[in-house]
Protein backbone atom coordinates (compact mmCIF):
# COMPACT_ATOMS: atom_id res chain seq x y z
CA UNK A 1 0.00 0.00 0.00
CA UNK A 2 1.12 3.28 -1.09
CA UNK A 3 1.02 6.20 1.69
CA UNK A 4 0.44 9.52 0.40
CA UNK A 5 1.63 12.03 2.93
CA UNK A 6 -0.23 14.79 4.56
CA UNK A 7 1.22 18.91 3.80
CA UNK A 8 2.60 18.46 7.28
CA UNK A 9 4.62 15.28 6.84
CA UNK A 10 6.13 16.54 3.88
CA UNK A 11 7.31 19.46 5.94
CA UNK A 12 9.51 17.10 8.42
CA UNK A 13 10.73 14.88 5.08
CA UNK A 14 12.08 18.33 4.25
CA UNK A 15 13.62 18.81 7.29
CA UNK A 16 14.71 15.46 7.27
CA UNK A 17 16.02 15.54 3.71
CA UNK A 18 17.52 18.99 3.87
CA UNK A 19 19.69 17.60 6.87
CA UNK A 20 20.68 14.99 4.93
CA UNK A 21 21.64 17.67 2.15
CA UNK A 22 23.57 19.06 5.30
CA UNK A 23 25.24 16.33 5.98
CA UNK A 24 26.67 15.80 2.44
CA UNK A 25 27.62 19.27 2.00
CA UNK A 26 30.06 18.32 5.06
CA UNK A 27 31.16 15.31 3.69
CA UNK A 28 32.14 17.33 0.66
CA UNK A 29 33.85 19.95 2.40
CA UNK A 30 36.62 17.50 4.16
CA UNK A 31 37.15 14.75 0.86
CA UNK A 32 40.06 14.65 -0.09
CA UNK A 33 42.92 12.22 -0.96
CA UNK A 34 44.47 10.79 2.25
CA UNK A 35 41.22 10.47 4.06
CA UNK A 36 39.61 7.07 5.05
CA UNK A 37 35.80 6.45 4.24
CA UNK A 38 35.41 5.59 7.83
CA UNK A 39 36.63 8.92 8.70
CA UNK A 40 34.12 10.58 6.50
CA UNK A 41 31.40 8.24 8.15
CA UNK A 42 32.56 9.22 11.61
CA UNK A 43 32.49 12.78 11.30
CA UNK A 44 28.79 12.55 9.27
CA UNK A 45 27.36 10.67 12.28
CA UNK A 46 28.43 12.91 14.62
CA UNK A 47 26.91 15.82 12.83
CA UNK A 48 23.92 14.24 12.26
CA UNK A 49 23.22 13.55 16.08
CA UNK A 50 25.04 16.89 16.72
CA UNK A 51 21.51 17.94 15.11
CA UNK A 52 18.68 16.02 16.85
CA UNK A 53 18.39 13.35 14.65
CA UNK A 54 20.12 10.01 13.83
CA UNK A 55 21.16 7.81 10.68
CA UNK A 56 18.85 6.06 8.66
CA UNK A 57 21.58 3.79 7.92
CA UNK A 58 23.21 2.84 10.70
CA UNK A 59 21.53 -0.74 12.19
CA UNK A 60 19.40 -1.03 9.20
CA UNK A 61 19.16 -4.88 8.35
CA UNK A 62 22.35 -4.99 10.28
CA UNK A 63 24.49 -2.33 8.37
CA UNK A 64 26.90 -0.21 10.87
CA UNK A 65 27.26 3.21 9.72
CA UNK A 66 26.03 6.13 8.56
CA UNK A 67 27.36 6.41 4.96
CA UNK A 68 27.21 3.80 2.53
CA UNK A 69 30.19 4.58 0.65
CA UNK A 70 31.11 3.79 -3.01
CA UNK A 71 34.35 4.37 -5.17
CA UNK A 72 34.96 3.95 -8.50
CA UNK A 73 33.41 0.72 -9.93
CA UNK A 74 31.83 0.27 -6.78
CA UNK A 75 27.88 0.58 -6.88
CA UNK A 76 26.14 1.39 -4.28
CA UNK A 77 26.17 0.49 -0.25
CA UNK A 78 29.59 0.11 -0.03
CA UNK A 79 30.84 -0.06 3.70
CA UNK A 80 32.86 2.85 5.29
CA UNK A 81 36.57 1.33 6.17
CA UNK A 82 40.14 2.14 6.46
CA UNK A 83 40.72 2.68 2.67
CA UNK A 84 42.13 5.81 1.84
CA UNK A 85 40.64 8.53 -1.01
CA UNK A 86 42.97 8.79 -3.92
CA UNK A 87 43.77 11.06 -6.48
CA UNK A 88 41.19 10.38 -9.57
CA UNK A 89 38.69 7.65 -7.43
CA UNK A 90 35.04 8.13 -8.19
CA UNK A 91 33.33 8.57 -4.73
CA UNK A 92 29.11 8.11 -4.00
CA UNK A 93 28.26 8.43 -0.50
CA UNK A 94 24.50 7.97 0.10
CA UNK A 95 22.83 8.96 3.57
CA UNK A 96 19.92 8.83 5.33
CA UNK A 97 18.54 10.85 8.48
CA UNK A 98 15.65 10.08 10.52
CA UNK A 99 14.15 12.97 12.63
CA UNK A 100 10.84 13.80 14.11
CA UNK A 101 9.48 10.40 12.71
CA UNK A 102 10.39 10.80 9.32
CA UNK A 103 13.62 9.81 7.02
CA UNK A 104 14.83 11.70 4.37
CA UNK A 105 17.19 10.10 1.79
CA UNK A 106 20.04 11.50 -0.75
CA UNK A 107 22.87 10.65 -2.63
CA UNK A 108 25.84 12.20 -4.69
CA UNK A 109 28.47 11.29 -6.70
CA UNK A 110 32.14 13.48 -5.81
CA UNK A 111 34.95 13.42 -8.22
CA UNK A 112 38.47 13.96 -6.82
CA UNK A 113 41.36 15.64 -8.19
CA UNK A 114 42.22 14.65 -11.64
CA UNK A 115 39.60 12.39 -13.02
CA UNK A 116 39.39 11.29 -16.67
CA UNK A 117 36.81 12.99 -18.44
CA UNK A 118 34.87 9.32 -18.84
CA UNK A 119 34.13 9.99 -15.05
CA UNK A 120 32.97 13.76 -15.85
CA UNK A 121 30.58 12.89 -18.25
CA UNK A 122 29.28 9.98 -16.63
CA UNK A 123 28.29 11.89 -13.20
CA UNK A 124 26.62 14.65 -15.59
CA UNK A 125 24.72 12.42 -17.15
CA UNK A 126 24.01 10.49 -14.27
CA UNK A 127 22.83 13.59 -12.12
CA UNK A 128 20.73 15.07 -15.21
CA UNK A 129 18.59 11.62 -15.14
CA UNK A 130 17.36 12.63 -11.87
CA UNK A 131 15.85 15.56 -13.32
CA UNK A 132 14.63 14.07 -16.02
CA UNK A 133 13.29 11.22 -13.74
CA UNK A 134 11.56 14.61 -11.93
CA UNK A 135 10.12 16.12 -14.54
CA UNK A 136 7.67 12.98 -14.74
CA UNK A 137 6.73 13.40 -11.09
CA UNK A 138 3.43 14.28 -11.79
CA UNK A 139 -0.43 14.01 -10.69
CA UNK A 140 -1.97 11.93 -13.52
CA UNK A 141 1.71 10.07 -14.93
CA UNK A 142 2.95 6.69 -14.02
CA UNK A 143 5.41 5.40 -11.67
CA UNK A 144 6.76 3.68 -15.57
CA UNK A 145 6.96 7.48 -17.04
CA UNK A 146 9.59 8.26 -14.69
CA UNK A 147 11.14 5.04 -15.47
CA UNK A 148 11.46 5.52 -19.00
CA UNK A 149 12.75 9.45 -18.83
CA UNK A 150 15.83 7.96 -16.53
CA UNK A 151 16.23 5.08 -18.86
CA UNK A 152 16.09 6.27 -21.98
CA UNK A 153 18.12 9.06 -21.54
CA UNK A 154 20.94 7.48 -19.47
CA UNK A 155 20.75 4.32 -22.10
CA UNK A 156 19.42 5.35 -25.10
CA UNK A 157 20.79 8.80 -25.84
CA UNK A 158 24.29 8.31 -24.10
CA UNK A 159 25.05 4.64 -23.79
CA UNK A 160 25.21 3.91 -20.08
CA UNK A 161 24.00 1.05 -18.43
CA UNK A 162 21.03 1.54 -16.53
CA UNK A 163 21.64 -0.99 -13.14
CA UNK A 164 18.00 -2.85 -12.68
CA UNK A 165 18.68 -4.89 -9.45
CA UNK A 166 18.37 -1.20 -7.34
CA UNK A 167 15.26 0.91 -7.21
CA UNK A 168 14.49 4.02 -5.94
CA UNK A 169 11.44 4.12 -3.02
CA UNK A 170 8.80 5.72 -1.21
CA UNK A 171 9.98 6.92 2.01
CA UNK A 172 7.76 8.36 4.83
CA UNK A 173 7.93 6.59 8.35
CA UNK A 174 9.78 4.05 7.26
CA UNK A 175 13.33 4.33 5.08
CA UNK A 176 11.47 1.82 2.17
CA UNK A 177 7.78 2.24 1.39
CA UNK A 178 5.85 1.43 -1.36
CA UNK A 179 6.19 1.79 -4.28
CA UNK A 180 9.41 0.68 -5.85
CA UNK A 181 10.89 3.31 -8.65
CA UNK A 182 12.79 2.04 -11.29
CA UNK A 183 15.01 3.15 -13.12
CA UNK A 184 14.14 1.22 -16.67
CA UNK A 185 10.51 0.68 -17.60
CA UNK A 186 7.96 1.74 -20.26
CA UNK A 187 5.87 4.73 -20.13
CA UNK A 188 2.08 4.12 -18.68
CA UNK A 189 2.82 1.39 -16.45
CA UNK A 190 3.07 1.22 -12.51
CA UNK A 191 0.89 2.95 -9.86
CA UNK A 192 -0.77 6.14 -10.72
CA UNK A 193 1.52 9.66 -9.55
CA UNK A 194 -1.12 11.74 -7.00
CA UNK A 195 -0.56 14.26 -4.78
CA UNK A 196 1.14 13.55 -1.55
CA UNK A 197 3.26 11.14 -2.83
CA UNK A 198 6.94 11.11 -1.64
CA UNK A 199 9.78 9.07 -3.43
CA UNK A 200 13.31 8.73 -3.33
CA UNK A 201 14.33 8.46 -7.40
CA UNK A 202 17.96 7.45 -7.43
CA UNK A 203 19.47 6.46 -10.87
CA UNK A 204 22.77 4.38 -10.80
CA UNK A 205 24.32 4.45 -14.11
CA UNK A 206 27.51 2.58 -14.88
CA UNK A 207 30.27 3.38 -17.40
CA UNK A 208 29.63 -0.37 -19.08
CA UNK A 209 27.80 -2.88 -18.93
CA UNK A 210 24.20 -2.51 -16.62
CA UNK A 211 24.91 -5.65 -15.07
CA UNK A 212 26.18 -5.78 -11.16
CA UNK A 213 27.38 -8.31 -8.45
CA UNK A 214 27.66 -8.24 -5.20
CA UNK A 215 30.45 -8.60 -2.77
CA UNK A 216 30.97 -11.06 -0.24
CA UNK A 217 31.00 -8.86 2.47
CA UNK A 218 26.78 -9.34 1.51
CA UNK A 219 26.29 -5.39 0.99
CA UNK A 220 28.77 -4.00 -1.62
CA UNK A 221 27.42 -3.94 -4.83
CA UNK A 222 30.36 -3.38 -8.21
CA UNK A 223 29.90 -3.43 -11.86
CA UNK A 224 30.01 -6.96 -13.27
CA UNK A 225 32.93 -5.55 -16.12
CA UNK A 226 34.73 -3.44 -13.29
CA UNK A 227 33.77 -0.10 -14.96
CA UNK A 228 33.05 2.92 -12.68
CA UNK A 229 29.21 4.13 -11.58
CA UNK A 230 27.68 6.81 -10.41
CA UNK A 231 24.64 7.76 -8.35
CA UNK A 232 22.38 10.70 -7.81
CA UNK A 233 19.40 10.82 -5.34
CA UNK A 234 16.86 13.30 -4.62
CA UNK A 235 13.77 13.11 -2.07
CA UNK A 236 11.06 14.90 -3.78
CA UNK A 237 7.03 14.90 -2.86
CA UNK A 238 4.05 15.43 -5.65
CA UNK A 239 2.25 18.37 -4.68
CA UNK A 240 -0.04 20.86 -6.66
CA UNK A 241 -0.04 18.82 -9.58
CA UNK A 242 3.83 18.31 -9.71
CA UNK A 243 7.12 17.40 -7.83
CA UNK A 244 8.97 19.48 -4.81
CA UNK A 245 12.42 18.66 -4.49
CA UNK A 246 12.50 17.72 -0.56
CA UNK A 247 16.40 17.31 -0.63
CA UNK A 248 19.10 19.93 -2.26
CA UNK A 249 21.85 19.81 -4.00
CA UNK A 250 22.76 23.45 -3.93
CA UNK A 251 25.14 23.29 -0.25
CA UNK A 252 26.71 20.42 -1.33
CA UNK A 253 27.73 22.22 -4.56
CA UNK A 254 28.54 25.10 -2.40
CA UNK A 255 30.45 22.86 -0.86
CA UNK A 256 32.56 21.52 -3.66
CA UNK A 257 33.34 24.67 -5.36
CA UNK A 258 34.89 25.45 -2.23
CA UNK A 259 37.20 22.50 -1.62
CA UNK A 260 40.76 22.44 -4.03
CA UNK A 261 40.81 18.48 -4.18
CA UNK A 262 37.72 18.05 -6.09
CA UNK A 263 36.79 18.43 -9.80
CA UNK A 264 34.60 21.39 -10.76
CA UNK A 265 31.71 21.33 -12.67
CA UNK A 266 30.82 24.15 -14.61
CA UNK A 267 27.43 24.42 -13.65
CA UNK A 268 25.24 24.60 -10.06
CA UNK A 269 21.64 22.53 -10.06
CA UNK A 270 19.98 22.95 -6.92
Amino acid sequence: MIYYKTTDEIKLIRESSLLVSETLALIAGILQPGITTLELDTKAEAFIRDNGARPSFKGYRGFAHTLCISVNDEVVHGIPSKREIKNGDVVSVDCGVYKNSFHGDSAYTFLVGEVTMDAVNLAKVTKESVYKGIEMAVVGNRIGDISYAIQNYAESFHGYGVVRELVGHGLGKSLHEEPEVPNFGARGKGPKIQEGLVIAIEPMINLGTKNVVQENDGWTIRTKDRKISCHFEHTIAVTKGKADILSSFEPIEIAVKGNKNLYQEAETVS
